[in-house]
């Protein structure tokens, strides 16, 4: 049971029309977004800051910085919603599922240039700073804008992943779970 219940339809108008335009047709509201309507101004200002708009990282790039924060985070909510929705639009395999959850950033199944990605996700939510050899891996692939964006997302999916953590959230039925950490050999 969350710890704030979500809101219910019928929504203020402004909240009824900003749900209907970030939700699939015919998908319920999550639970984050229903809860957060509890309070418009910080429902507005969520989604004002919003980042899943096209920017100068490729789509499947955006997932790999949401899907490792969220997952680095412990925040099984967001992160299960991101891999039911876009891992297969993003062509991410099972291995790299489990990886953005268990792997280290250089894991061999990622691409020199995700690697990079993933290694600053996890300088920024270890160390709340970049190395500066992840800094310079970074570099070498991506452009400014294009690390601005990357810090951007971790900092605002750190918030999202604090919200449904203190909040308590339920996962959502359809949502991915987090996968079970390879055993090791004895």
């Amino acid at each position: 049971m969350p710890r704030i219940v979500p809101a219910e339809a019928p929504y203020p108008p402004a909240i009824a029309t900003e749900l209907e335009r970030i939700m699939p047709k015919g998908m319920e509201p999550l639970v984050l977004f229903r809860t957060m309507a509890r309070s418009p101004r910080v429902f507005d200002k969520m989604f004002a800051g919003g980042l899943l708009d096209k920017g100068p990282l490729s789509l499947r790039q955006r997932e790999i910085v949401i899907d490792r924060t969220t997952a680095r985070l412990g925040c099984e909510y967001e992160w299960g919603v991101h891999v039911a929705v876009f891992a297969d639009r993003v062509a991410l395999d099972t291995d790299q599922i489990a990886a953005l959850v268990h792997g280290s950033a250089d894991a061999t199944c990622w691409a020199r240039d995700e690697q990079a990605l993933l290694a600053a996700v996890d300088d920024l939510v270890d160390h709340r700073t970049i190395a500066a050899a992840t800094w310079t891996g970074l570099a070498a692939h991506f452009d400014e804008t294009q690390i601005l964006e990357a810090i951007a997302l971790v900092g605002y999916y750190h918030t999202i992943s604090f919200l449904c953590r203190g909040l308590e959230l339920p996962l959502e039925a359809y949502a991915a779970r987090f996968p079970l950490a390879p055993q090791s050999a004895p």
